[in-house]
């Protein structure tokens, strides 16, 4: 398999409302993590932050123009790869220890990566087993209520165990905006890894499932409208008998 140069790893894209889509376009679609970088007047805001095999901010630099809040959805390494590149990396309490000692087999590495993830390489010399996530020297806990503040912007911090105990969602009341983490997203949704749970699973979504959301932007697969939102949770729950 071939390797990608650095300079060609990482792709962004402009949404609506100031929200910019950040993506590993070889890795594969049902494991590409998405990276929302969100503009803020007084200081801007990153959720997730890849597989971490590219230096995220080399590659990238206009996301150090700004003061940055660096929030991690949840601890799995395809969304905390490169959080160590950050001053301080945001986390709910529930999986901040994974976050401060990321080993492969709680950051779910040993399923997860392989080939089939690929369809090229990082630079060399990316290899499967030196493959580490190194942890952020700051870690700062979330709970469920808090508001990350952005000046001109406030995202409600939503805690969505089920998938992970510590995901999060983060709902912006003012724009309808939801950034769904890997609760809920127009895919294939992973649902029995060893720290996943049905009964929070069912109880996050119904949670979700009230929120008037305009936009949803999740942590795979393309961003999508409320209504797709909403049609997603009731076929699901339709489907798990809930």
């Amino acid at each position: 398999m071939k390797h990608i140069a650095g300079r060609h790893w990482y792709r962004s894209r402009r949404m609506a409302d100031g929200i910019t889509r950040i993506d590993e376009p070889w890795i594969r679609p049902f494991y590409r993590c998405n990276l929302w970088h969100v503009r803020g007047r007084d200081r801007d805001m990153l959720v997730d932050f890849g597989l971490g095999a590219v230096g995220l901010r080399r590659q990238l630099p206009w996301l150090a123009e700004h003061d940055l809040l660096a929030v991690a959805s949840h601890s799995h390494f395809d969304h905390i790869g490169a959080a160590h590149e950050f001053a301080t990396c945001h986390v709910h309490s529930a999986e901040a220890d994974i976050l401060a000692s990321p080993d492969r087999d709680r950051t779910l590495a040993d399923v997860f990566l392989g080939d089939d993830m690929f369809e090229a390489l990082p630079p060399a010399p990316f290899e499967y087993h030196r493959y580490r996530v190194e942890p952020p020297s700051r870690i700062e806990t979330m709970e469920d209520g808090d508001v990350l503040d952005l000046g001109d912007r406030r995202f409600e911090v939503i805690h969505t165990p089920g998938h992970s105990p510590g995901g999060i969602a983060l709902w912006e009341a003012a724009s309808a905006t939801l950034i769904s983490g890997d609760l809920i997203y127009d895919g294939p949704l992973i649902e029995d890894l060893y720290h996943s749970d049905a009964v929070d699973y069912i109880a996050s979504m119904k949670r979700l499932r009230q929120l008037p959301a305009r936009t949803v932007h999740g942590g795979h697969f393309p961003s999508f409208s409320g209504a797709r939102l909403h049609r997603l949770i009731d076929d699901w729950l339709r489907a798990h008998n809930a």
